[in-house]
């Protein structure tokens, strides 16, 4: 099942960081280097949903498996019909489709809240993401070398477009 967050679930708030934690301690996927806690997350989505914009997971047998999110791309006004989309996913969950449901209900909400454009960044390498944005007509819009430095190593991120509305 795909739902929004709810802020006021502590269970839903706690699963996501500890999903997005998994990326950030182990794979340079997120540019963050230390972990965070659910306090952080209720900002986060806060922050997302004030702006119109939704926030969602995915729950399996009642448990928080993943989760994706549009943000605000820029905060000059003129980009207020672009976003970025992030999906990740419980490091047990990927490869099962849950990612390709995720981005179907975002994207279905981003053309209801008139969203024109939806960006995604990579890390890169990454197939596995790479394949899912281009799944949703994403194109390769940019690519920046050796833009991040983490597990002393330079990376690479690309960025994925795609125009949702007329």
């Amino acid at each position: 099942m795909i739902r929004p967050l709810d802020v006021n679930v502590a269970d839903d708030l706690e699963a996501v960081a500890r999903i997005y934690n998994h990326y950030i301690i182990n794979t340079a996927i997120t540019f963050e280097e230390l972990p965070i806690d659910a306090d952080i997350i209720r900002t986060r989505v806060e922050k997302v949903t004030a702006a119109g914009l939704p926030w969602l997971i995915a729950e399996q047998n009642g448990e928080v498996i993943g989760y994706a999110y549009a943000a605000p791309w820029r905060e000059r006004s003129a980009y207020r019909f672009s976003v970025e989309v992030s999906a990740y996913l419980d490091k047990d969950q990927t490869g099962n489709g849950w990612g390709t449901r995720l981005f179907e209900e975002l994207f279905a909400r981003l053309r209801q809240c008139s969203i024109h454009v939806a960006i995604g960044g990579i890390t890169l390498p990454n197939a596995a993401s790479v394949a899912l944005h281009e799944k949703f007509g994403m194109t390769k819009v940019a690519h920046y070398p050796e833009v991040g430095y983490k597990f002393e190593r330079w990376l690479d991120v690309g960025y994925w477009q795609v125009i949702l509305a007329e």
